[in-house]
């Protein structure tokens, strides 16, 4: 099954490149989906922008994909749902929830200049970021790209609710399953309490799972692959729940 991926912000598609052979490894087409403004194109991009970049990339998929997005990227995944019921497989969402419509997308930070610039570690002390070494932390912080402001400010717009009869993953990373299950029944995160086929799965790892546990998080990744290939369409019963939540 192709698989997409796209980083959450500050990261470009390099992000994923631990991720990919294990995921090529386990019989799967991987592709790091480069967005315009973080690794392709100008601080001018918007979420208009990136979510045109994920349907392009879907459409190109040759069957229907598994589109996955970390962290705030979680949106970029659902809003492909959105606009593309019919020809995504499921949708994986690590570390992270979609927005729902009229939200913005990630005004987090401070503006700075048209970008919302990586703000340093100090946001993310705690689970977030405990198993990150400083050699790790270093990396991430130089190669981090400034986010657009208008793609942080941009407005997310969904219209379809077919949407809802997407299967949908989450990798519970910095949180656990039981804390998601918390979040979604008490209405905190209402695209996913009207979904109508969630499996919450647990990894044990930070907020960015695909540099400390790359091996594990391919796995997760392509059992979803494969629950989706074979259901062949939208599951008919929700999966028994794993034993939290950040949309950086």
């Amino acid at each position: 099954m192709d698989i997409l991926l796209i980083a959450g912000l500050w990261l470009d598609g390099s992000a994923w490149d631990d991720v990919v052979p294990e995921l090529e490894a386990l019989g799967h087409r991987a592709t790091a989906v480069t967005l315009p403004g973080q690794g392709a194109g100008t601080t001018s991009a918007t979420l208009d922008d990136q979510v045109a970049t994920v349907l392009a990339a879907v459409d190109a998929a040759a069957g229907k994909p598994l589109v996955v997005g970390h962290s705030a990227a979680c949106t970029l995944a659902w809003l492909a749902a959105d606009a593309r019921p019919e020809r995504v497989a499921g949708a994986v969402l690590v570390a992270g929830f979609p927005w729902d419509d009229g939200k913005t997308y990630a005004d987090l930070f401070e503006v700075t200049d048209g970008v919302m610039p990586f703000p340093g570690w100090g946001p993310f002390d705690g689970p977030n970021s405990a198993d990150l070494d400083e050699r790790t932390r270093q990396a991430m912080a130089t190669k981090a790209i400034p986010v657009p402001e208008g793609v942080a400010r941009g407005v997310v717009h969904l219209a379809d609710e077919r949407r809802f009869e997407v299967p949908v993953t989450v990798v519970c990373a910095e949180f656990s399953p039981a804390q998601a299950r918390e979040w979604i029944d008490s209405g905190d995160v209402p695209e996913l309490e009207r979904a109508k086929h969630v499996d919450l799965v647990d990894l044990d790892s930070g907020h960015w799972p695909m540099f400390t546990r790359p091996a594990e998080l391919a796995r997760l990744l392509a059992d979803a692959a494969a629950a989706a290939e074979g259901a062949g369409g939208p599951r008919a019963a929700e999966a028994p729940q794993a034993d939290g939540a950040s949309n950086d």
